[in-house]
């Protein structure tokens, strides 16, 4: 018998969750519990599970994988106290992709490589699993361990594995020995902040695997320069060892971008708080002439708006335009979504799955949207409802008319209120597609959609998503 089933649902430990945690432990903990309890009264030969280096040896992001592989690991000793077969060889990263592997990033990989494990040839993995099997133990380990491709220094595991070896300098290296603390003494706030922006420039760099330091922009989003949960606590790990103070596992959503996160650990190492957001104050009125009652102040101005409606309409001229000719803005099926407009209309009201209106109002233009600009990939942009695409378009739009650079409102306390009424992009998904998976949520969820705003802004004020059905926006 070899058991090699398995399944990934990776996650750092606080976004782990009862199903991702049955749904891995099913494939590999209860098969394996299935095969011996179905083989236990046969003398087997060989008795084979494959399990994981991870639990052993650790793996960010993979709490829940490491339990199912432990457990495969304990059931094969106490076969052996049984006296029957069993072997569990522990595998690292193999170099050949594979359904489990495959959605490993360049980062991913580069990032195992920094703790010292390399990915197994081939040839090397099956030579391993020779000498697994020439040997009587009921569990090895199965990896290219590479000592000298540590930069952090090895773990106190794999210290007492491997022979002493020389760490390679890094960029930042010698920061985590109080060298940080010294050369900020001896500067003023200003010079603290150019040095700590420098620190998490070298650090984002070294986390992301990029060559240089001058690859990182200090105003672009940490989400933008392709983090994510395990690499965001990385960085936390990193600059919390250079740094000497305990930081939180939210560190770069509280501060997304390197810029905001200098300032935050200038004010941290001070023992100072950050300047609060200045609050965006609406511009006065002019006096109105004519009137001596005219009030000269009003706690809303409107200082620009935008709208996308059906006929062609992507402003406010161009629906006065439209009102004003009185043009019909409804018309035929849009060509350009993807529909299969032969079986989509049928003129039977009772026939299932089909409409019998041929005619609706429709946004022209509605999948013309550029990911790149906003920093969203390829994929979670096509998992994203339109209303949360059409919503970033017309936000950046709105700054354009108003005159106001986005930049400028970073970090203040400008508010994103959102009325939103339908939540039904997500059902058109393909249940088996699974590269949208991980995506869905954020990206067809109502109340994310203030959110999403708020942070492509870097807007700190309050994010709110209305839904009251057809009064939401008037609500």
């Amino acid at each position: 018998v070899i058991h090699a089933a398995g399944v990934l649902d990776d996650a750092v430990v606080t976004a782990q969750t009862p199903e991702s945690l049955a749904r891995v432990w099913a494939a590999k903990a209860t098969a394996a519990r299935l095969l011996h309890e179905a083989t236990r009264e046969i003398p087997l030969g060989l008795f084979m599970v494959f399990s994981s280096a991870a639990a052993s040896l650790g793996s960010p992001g993979q709490a829940n994988y490491a339990a199912a592989n432990a457990y495969c690991d304990a059931l094969v000793q106490h076969r052996r106290a049984q006296g029957l077969a069993g072997l569990s060889i522990a595998w690292g990263l193999w170099q050949a992709t594979s359904g489990m592997t495959g959605q490993l990033s360049d980062t991913d990989l580069a990032r195992m490589k920094r703790t010292g494990f390399a990915a197994l040839t081939d040839e090397g993995g099956l030579a391993l699993l020779d000498a697994a099997r020439a040997h009587d133990h009921a569990y090895v380990v199965a990896a290219d361990l590479d000592p000298r491709a540590v930069t952090d220094g090895l773990s106190p595991l794999l210290r007492t594995l491997t022979a002493p070896t020389t760490r390679r300098r890094v960029a930042s290296e010698g920061l985590a020995d109080g060298a940080l603390a010294a050369r900020l003494a001896g500067l003023d706030e200003e010079g603290r902040l150019a040095l700590l922006t420098d620190v998490v420039r070298e650090y984002v760099a070294a986390v992301l695997g990029h060559g240089s330091a001058s690859r990182v922009s200090v105003d672009v989003a940490f989400k933008d320069l392709g983090f994510d949960s395990l690499t965001a606590v990385e960085l936390r790990n990193r600059l919390s060892a250079a740094c000497d103070v305990r930081l939180p596992a939210t560190l770069i959503f509280d501060h997304p971008t390197p810029q905001a996160l200098a300032t935050h650990l200038v004010h941290r190492l001070a023992g100072t708080s950050a300047p609060a957001p200045t609050p965006v104050v609406p511009r006065r009125r002019p006096t109105t002439t004519g009137s001596p009652d005219a009030a000269t102040d009003d706690p809303v101005a409107i200082v620009a708006m935008t709208c996308r409606f059906p006929g062609g309409v992507s402003s406010a001229d161009d629906l006065w335009d439209l009102l004003d000719a009185r043009t019909d803005a409804m018309g035929g099926f849009p060509t350009d979504r993807g529909w299969d407009l032969g079986r989509l209309f049928h003129p039977d009201p009772e026939h299932p799955g089909t409409t019998y209106a041929d005619q609706g109002g429709f946004l022209p233009d509605a999948g013309d949207f550029d990911a790149a600009f906003f920093g969203i990939n390829p994929r979670e942009a096509l998992a994203m409802d339109p209303q949360q695409r059409l919503l970033l378009e017309a936000s950046w739009e709105v700054f354009e008319r108003a005159g106001i650079d986005p930049t400028t409102l970073k970090g203040s306390l400008t508010g994103t209120y959102v009325g939103l009424m339908n939540h039904d992009y997500g059902k058109s998904f393909p249940e088996a597609d699974a590269q949208l998976e991980g995506y869905a949520y954020l990206a067809s969820t109502g109340s994310m959609v203030s959110g999403r705003v708020a942070y492509t802004f870097g807007l700190e004020g309050p994010a709110v998503t209305v839904d009251t059905a057809c009064s939401s926006s008037l609500v």
